[in-house]
């Protein structure tokens, strides 16, 4: 009995550690809980609609980056295990010029154990790129994981930003159906606005750690490339995700007020 309360206390005492360290800060994005019904409005006039209308069409975008993280992060995994067997092939390589060197050694064949030096130092340096290859890509997928929810996040704010839009109208025409209260709109898009900005926090942190991991590949890959005598061909993800990332940055940097 002895055992199981003091296993229970060290189990209490590791949920305490966590919740002070932030663990149970990043809780996963959830639809939202306040929404407002379209038929309220829609004998509206359009031009009393306009930020409804920009709203549903920030809303719409946003929900296309959120489909196009989620395919990036697809990849991405597929790209980890690609790279996980070409760093298995490079071990094999190596293995290989190892033993190719010591067979030429015992040969006394002097161009043939400077040829099998140089088949082992190009790849020695081609396991090591392959290696940096893989905990490029690691980060690179950890990255896009943080960003997936960052996007999802941006995704319920602009929700947010519609729903509020939708009900701003509504209280300007004096539209007020059953339960309606105006406070909880600009209260929810508050808080959709605070999530989005600290996940979005949290996914530059990862991305700044996956642009080191990939300059550290690159030097490593740059060496391994010149001593095998060719240039560098493979996919570099990240040469182009700044580009592909700063429209969604953009929309999601800075809150919108409705009025």
């Amino acid at each position: 009995m002895a055992g199981k309360t003091s296993l229970l206390a060290t189990l209490m005492i590791m949920n305490l550690a966590l919740v002070g360290c932030g663990g149970s800060s990043e809780s996963a994005p959830q639809p939202l809980k306040t929404h407002f019904d379209d038929m309220y409005i829609a004998q509206i006039p359009l031009d009393q609609k306009q930020a409804v209308v920009q709203a549903q069409n920030d809303y719409s975008v946003a929900k296309m980056e959120r489909a196009k993280a989620e395919a990036d992060l697809s990849e991405a995994n597929a790209a980890v295990e690609v790279a996980k067997n070409d760093r298995k092939s490079a071990g094999n390589t190596l293995d290989s010029a190892v033993t190719n060197k010591k067979q030429a050694e015992s040969s006394g064949d002097q161009n043939r154990i400077n040829d099998a030096a140089r088949a082992l130092r190009a790849a020695e340096l081609a396991k090591k790129a392959a290696e940096k290859r893989v905990s490029y890509l690691e980060a690179y997928r950890d990255w896009l994981k943080k960003h997936s929810v960052y996007t999802e996040e941006a995704m319920y704010w602009r929700e947010a930003q519609y729903e509020m839009a939708k009900a701003d109208v509504a209280q300007k025409n004096n539209i007020s159906p059953k339960s309606f209260k105006f406070a909880d709109y600009p209260s929810q898009e508050s808080e959709r606005q605070k999530r989005t900005q600290k996940a979005k926090d949290r996914s530059e942190n990862e991305r700044n750690k996956a642009k080191n991991a990939r300059e550290g590949w690159l030097k490593q890959q740059g060496e391994a490339d010149e001593a095998n005598g060719r240039t560098g061909d493979l996919p570099d993800p990240m040469a182009k995700s700044s580009a592909d990332t700063s429209s969604l940055d953009s929309a999601t940097a800075e809150p919108t007020a409705q009025s």
